[in-house]
Formats: structure tokens, sequence, C-alpha cells
């Protein structure tokens, strides 16, 4: 009886884990093409745009009194909604991997203290408690257009954004003192020069400063303008300097957005060579010289990408989109992160199947003459490859007719992307 009470209890327990790494999954999307997780990030963002909408109509003294109990009503729909995807945000924070040997309990304060998740807090918290305690903070208003910056998790170019500003932070903060020390000395010498002229409005160095500031950034808004030749002088420097000074972090800022986007790009193609069985074996080095070799293309929906019974002499990733497979006998469906026509690089086989976008698709294609240049400088990655080619004979024989290997057929997107 005890060790069936034990077995019982055992499955429940793997059972309520199972389904905590499901809703992980889902609020996280840790599966590729998730159609579960994707339409709870669409009404998420939809929830979020909507928030932001209400809390700027809001606004309307006309609209807020005829819809109030409209605005009411959406407002703790919205609170509840928010309160319920924050709890469970905490609750799966043990699945994250970078959590992994911590205690639930530190697991999931570790993750309240990140910058999302008190972000997630303040979407709903400080409302709860003007309820509770009949707080009416006209601040509160403003604290719900923070509901904004949540989108920053739905969205990769606001991530690597984020990631610019932490990675060039030090250079941000230089550039940022280097302003304040030409603002400042702009504003003294304009105090010099014409303190006494316009006293004011530049009679001290604290009042000539917004006239440094409204310079600097060339914004010049004409309510402070020098009247001496002196002035001027200054004036004209300092519209000069503050041209140096705003192109500065702006340059910083769009250079090293394009290395993060080309490193994030590099990782996903990196990560797609290394899933086709035929380079499963290659090292850092193998993998990085095909990596070179790889051409972008675009197809558009309706495009043919490939025909059946055409020679083959390349092979396919698909970055993005949906690309649909004909064979004589049937279709298959390929996405993300698949691939297809590896054979081509080992034998000039015929397209076994006509390749079709279904939706637009970004595409990297590897020409088997490139690889056959990389072969021919690189040995070593030849023998590997020619170790990975599929024996006719063997459990892993191939379609010999054309270039669509059999276990490519079979994997799903899921699997290609785990």
């Amino acid at each position: 009886m005890a060790a069936h009470k034990r077995e019982i209890s055992w499955l429940a327990a793997s059972a309520w884990r199972r389904r905590r790494r499901r809703c992980y999954e889902i609020l996280e999307r840790d599966a590729a093409h998730d159609r579960i997780s994707e339409r709870v990030d669409l009404a998420l963002i939809v929830l979020i745009v909507l928030n932001v909408i209400a809390a700027v109509l809001e606004t309307v003294p006309s609209l807020y009194l005829r819809d109030y109990v409209a605005f009411l009503a959406f407002e703790r729909l919205s609170l509840v909604v928010f309160a319920v995807e924050y709890a469970l945000r905490v609750w799966v924070a043990r699945e994250n991997p970078r959590y992994r040997g911590l205690s639930p309990l530190r697991a999931r304060l570790r993750y309240a203290r990140t910058p999302v998740a008190i972000i997630d807090l303040i979407a709903w918290l400080p409302f709860v408690i003007s309820a509770l305690f009949g707080v009416n903070l006209v601040t509160l208003a403003i604290l719900r257009l923070l509901r904004f910056i949540k989108l920053v998790r739905y969205s990769p170019g606001m991530q690597s954004l984020i990631e610019v500003l932490h990675r060039e932070q030090q250079s941000l903060m230089a550039c940022f003192w280097l302003l304040a020390a030409a603002v400042l000395i702009a504003a003294s010498a304009m105090y010099v020069a014409e303190g006494h002229i316009q006293p004011e409005h530049l009679g001290s160095i604290p009042a000539a400063m917004w006239w440094a500031m409204a310079t600097i950034t060339t914004v010049g808004y004409g309510d402070v303008y020098p009247l001496t030749v002196a002035g001027r002088v200054i004036a004209s420097l300092t519209m000069i300097t503050g041209i140096v000074m705003i192109a500065l972090p702006v340059g910083i800022i769009a250079t090293s957005f394009v290395d993060v986007i080309k490193r994030r790009d590099f990782v996903i193609t990196w990560g797609m060579v290394a899933r086709v069985p035929l380079f499963a074996d290659l090292d850092a080095t193998g993998i990085g010289e095909i990596h070179k070799m790889l051409s972008a293309h675009t197809a558009q929906a309706g495009d043919v990408i490939t025909r059946r019974g055409d020679v083959a002499r390349s092979m396919y990733f698909i970055a993005s989109g949906e690309v649909e497979l004909e064979f004589a006998d049937g279709l298959h469906m390929l996405g993300e992160g698949q691939f297809f026509g590896e054979m081509a690089l080992l034998q000039s086989a015929r397209r076994a199947a006509t390749a079709r976008a279904r939706t637009r698709c970004m595409l990297l294609m590897l020409a088997a003459d490139d690889l056959a240049d990389v072969i021919r400088r690189h040995p070593s990655i030849g023998e590997r490859v020619r170790a990975m080619a599929p024996d006719e004979e063997g459990p892993q024989a191939m379609r010999r007719s054309g270039d669509i290997a059999g276990d490519e057929l079979r994997s799903k997107p899921d699997d290609a992307a785990s």
C-alpha cells in the first residue's frame, strides 16, 4: 500500500512538473513553431497596446466621463491578466536554464529581481495597492504607460538595442561627460561675454546653461541669442561642437547595433548548419568554413526554388518562412531552421521534389562547388563529410534517385529547433 501511494505521489509530481515545463515553453517561447505560445504572445501584445491607448484616451475629459464604466472594466480585466501572467512567470522560473541548480525559492527570487520581472510587477501591483488602501494618485496614470515597456519582451530588435546600450555603457557615459563639459564651458563663456548685456537670460552660469543646452543639442529655440561679436563667435563654436557631440553617441550605438545583429544572425545560421546530419561531426573550424560559403536568397510566396528532375547542385537552409516540397506521391512541409537538398553536396543527383515557397522565405544556399573548394583547402573537413555520407545498403539509406534525405523528411520543426 505504501509503495502504491509513493508511486501515485511520484506520478502526480511528474505530471505537475510537465505542466510547469509546458507553461514555461508557452510563456518564454522555449519551443520553436509553438502555435499556443505565438497566440499567447500576440494576445498579450494586443492587451498592452490597448492599455496604452486607454491610458491616453482617459486624459480626454469627455471620453472619460462618457465611458467611465468601460474604462474601469477594461482596467480591472487587464490587472487580472497581468497579475496572472506575473504569477505564472515566477512559478515557472525554476525551468529557466540560467537558474539551473538553484532551489525553487532562490530561482524565483533571482527572476523576480530581473528588470523584466520588475516591469511586470509595476504593471499591476501599484493599482491593486491603490484600490485596497483608497489611494488615488494621479501618478498611477503615468505608471500605466510603463506597460508599454513590456513590449520589449516580445521585440528582438528592442532586446538587441538594450544589449547595445549595456555593451557600450562606458563609451556612452564618456560621451555624456563630454557633453556636460561642453555645456558648462559654453555657458561659462557666454556668461562672461554677455552676462552684463542680458542679465535676465545670461546673468549667471546656471541661467546660461539653458542656452548652451539648446545650442549644443542643435534645437535652437531662439528665446536666447547672442548680441555681441564675442557672443556670436562663442555661439558658432558651440554649434560646431554640438554637431560633433551628438554624432558621437549616435555613431557608437549604430555601429554596435549592426555588430549585435550580425552576431545574432551568425549564431542562428551556425546552429542551422550544425543541425544538418551531414555536418554533425564537424568541429567549429569546419562549420565556420561552411558558414562563410553561405549566400542569402529571398523567395516570395509561390516562387519555385527548385524543380523535380533538375540536376541538384546546392542545398538550402530555411532562415524564415515555410517551403513546400512537392513529391510525385504527395506534399511535405519544411519550416524555419530546417533544410533540404543536402545530398546534392555529395552526388550529382536529380531533384526528388519541387521546392516551392509557401510564404515569403529567407534562404541560405550552399553550393556543391563551394563545399568542394572547402574540402580541397581543408582535407580533414572532406574526411568528416565523406564519413557522414549514407551507405546505400545501410540502415540510413537515402533516396539515391534524388537529393532529399529520408531523415530530413521525418524531422519536424520542433526537432530541428532542439
